[in-house]
C-alpha cells in the first residue's frame, strides 16, 4: 500500500528539497507542496468532502508556513482531520518545541537540515498511525464535514463611514441566499452589532478567549441565534474585556466558526488590534469601507499602508467599498482605487441616509425596506464579493448572479493567497481527488 504525503511548505527552496527526498521514499505517493495554510485547509476540506479514503495519510508542516503559525496549523488539521498524521519540520528540535507540537496534535518532529533516514522513519510512523486510526474508525460516523467556511472581514477607514451597517447587510444578504452565516462583532471596545439588530445577550467573544479547544457546544453557548437566521457572536458589553481577546484567541474563534458555518462575516471596526489584524490576515475576503471625502480616503490609505507594514495584507488583496457616493462627488471610486492601490468593487453605495434613519434609530436594520437603494447596493456588493453563494458549485461552475437577491452581480474571487491559487488548485490535488471522481 502506498503512503500519500502532502507537504505544506512556504519556502520554495525548502519545498524543492522536501519534494526531492519524498520522491525517493519507497512506496510514497507525494503530492505537490502547498504554499500556505489556507490552501492546505481548503484542499484537505475538499478531499474530505469526497471521502475519508481520499485524505493523505501524512501531512508535513514546515516551520515557516503561513499565514497561520505552524503549531496553530497543526492544531487545526488535527482537530478537523483527526485521521491524518501531521509531522512538523523545524530547525528547532528542542524538548520544549517537541512537547508543544505533541500538545497540538503532531505525530512527530523532523529536524532541519533534513536527513533521509529521519524523514523516512517519521513518515512511516505517522502513516502507520493514520492507517490504524482509519481501520479503527471503520464505517462509523464520519467526523469530517468537508471544507471550512469562508471568512470576510469588514473594516472602516475611520469612524462613521458605515462599517457596521455594511457588515450587517452583507451577513443578512448571505443568510437570505440560504447560506449558514455567522456575524462576529470584533470591534471589541465599541461594538454596535447588537444595537443595530436590537439584541441583548450576556455572552460575548470574550467568553471564548481563554479556551484552547473550542468545542461545538462551547461555541453554541456563546453564539446568539437571531430570528434573522444569523448566528451572532457579539463584542463584550464591558469594553475593557476586549483586551482579553488577543490574536491567538481570535484565530481559535475564527477556526471554530469556519468549521461550523458556510460564511463568517467579521466587523473589525476602525482600529487595528492584535485580534483584528489576525482576522484580516486569515480572511478570504478583506473589505475596507470608506466615504468619498478627503479625510476618509486619507484614512483608508493610512490603514492599507499599516496593514502592509505589519504584513497583515497587501493593498491589492483588499476590496474597497465606497459608501455615501453621489455622481456629483469629486472623489470617484476609480480615483480612490488609484490612491489606495486597492481594488474597488463595481457598485458604490449611494448617499441616502433618509432611507436608513428610521430603522437605525429603532435598532432594527434587518427591517430595512427591500426598495432601499442603499440595501440594494450593499446586497449587490455582497454578490460581487462572492458572499451569496459558494466559490464554485458542485458542477465546478461559478454560480450565477441571478440566484442572489436583490440584484446581485457576478461574483468575484476572494482576495489574498487563496484567490490567487484557487483557479489552478485542482491539479495540485494529484491522483487522490481524480481517483475519487472516477470511482
Amino acid at each position: 500500500m502506498s503512503t500519500r504525503i502532502l507537504p505544506a511548505v512556504g519556502d520554495p527552496e525548502a519545498a524543492r528539497l522536501i519534494a526531492t527526498l519524498l520522491s525517493q521514499l519507497p512506496g510514497a505517493e507525494p503530492a505537490a507542496p502547498v504554499p500556505d495554510s489556507a490552501f492546505l485547509l481548503d484542499m484537505l476540506g475538499r478531499l474530505a468532502a469526497e471521502s475519508l479514503d481520499d485524505l493523505p495519510e501524512v501531512v508535513l508542516v514546515h516551520e515557516r508556513i503561513g499565514p497561520l503559525p505552524a503549531l496553530e496549523l497543526i492544531r487545526e488539521v488535527a482537530l478537523r482531520f483527526p485521521a491524518i498524521g501531521v509531522v512538523l519540520v523545524t530547525s528547532d528540535a528542542s524538548p520544549a518545541l517537541f512537547s508543544a507540537a505533541m500538545d497540538c496534535g503532531a505525530r512527530g518532529l523532523i529536524g532541519l537540515p533534513l536527513a533521509y533516514e529521519e524523514l523516512a522513519a517519521r513518515v512511516q510512523a505517522a502513516a502507520q498511525w493514520s492507517v490504524g486510526v482509519r481501520r479503527h474508525l471503520g464505517r462509523g460516523p464520519e467526523v469530517l464535514t468537508g471544507p471550512g467556511g469562508r471568512v470576510v472581514t469588514v473594516t472602516g477607514a475611520k469612524g462613521g463611514v458605515g462599517t457596521t451597517f455594511a457588515a450587517v447587510q452583507f451577513a443578512l444578504a448571505a443568510a437570505a441566499a440560504g447560506r449558514s452565516t455567522a456575524l462576529v462583532d470584533m470591534d471589541l471596545q465599541a461594538g454596535d452589532v447588537g444595537s443595530y439588530l436590537d439584541v441583548q445577550f450576556r455572552r460575548s467573544i470574550a467568553d471564548l478567549a481563554g479556551i484552547q479547544d473550542i468545542s461545538p457546544r462551547v461555541l453554541q453557548d456563546a453564539v446568539y441565534d437571531d430570528r434573522t437566521g444569523l448566528a451572532l457572536l457579539l463584542a463584550p458589553a464591558d469594553g475593557e474585556r476586549g483586551e482579553e481577546v488577543d490574536d491567538r484567541a481570535a484565530r481559535h474563534v475564527i477556526a471554530a466558526l469556519r468549521a461550523r458555518y458556510e460564511l463568517v462575516v467579521i466587523d473589525c471596526g476602525t482600529q487595528v488590534t492584535g485580534a483584528n489584524a489576525a482576522a484580516v490576515e486569515t480572511a478570504d475576503v478583506a473589505v475596507l469601507v470608506t466615504t468619498p471625502d478627503v479625510v476618509a480616503v486619507r484614512a483608508a490609505k493610512r490603514m492599507v499602508r499599516m496593514w502592509e507594514r505589519l504584513q497583515v495584507r497587501k493593498a491589492e488583496d483588499t476590496a474597497i467599498v465606497v459608501n455615501r457616493w453621489t455622481k456629483h462627488t469629486e472623489i470617484q471610486p476609480a480615483l480612490i482605487q488609484k490612491i489606495t492601490k486597492t481594488r474597488a468593487v463595481r457598485t458604490p453605495v449611494p448617499a441616502a441616509f433618509k432611507e436608513l434613519q428610521a430603522v437605525v434609530d429603532a435598532g432594527r436594520v434587518q427591517d430595512l425596506d427591500n426598495r432601499s437603494t442603499v440595501k440594494q447596493a450593499l446586497w449587490t456588493v455582497a454578490g460581487e464579493l462572492g458572499l451569496l453563494a459558494p466559490p464554485e458549485s458542485e458542477t465546478g461552475q461559478a454560480p450565477s448572479a441571478a440566484d442572489a437577491e436583490p440584484g446581485a452581480a457576478l461574483a468575484v474571487r476572494s482576495s489574498g493567497p487563496v484567490a490567487r491559487l484557487r483557479g489552478g488548485d485542482r491539479g495540485a490535488l494529484g491522483p487522490w481527488l481524480r481517483r475519487g471522481r472516477e470511482g
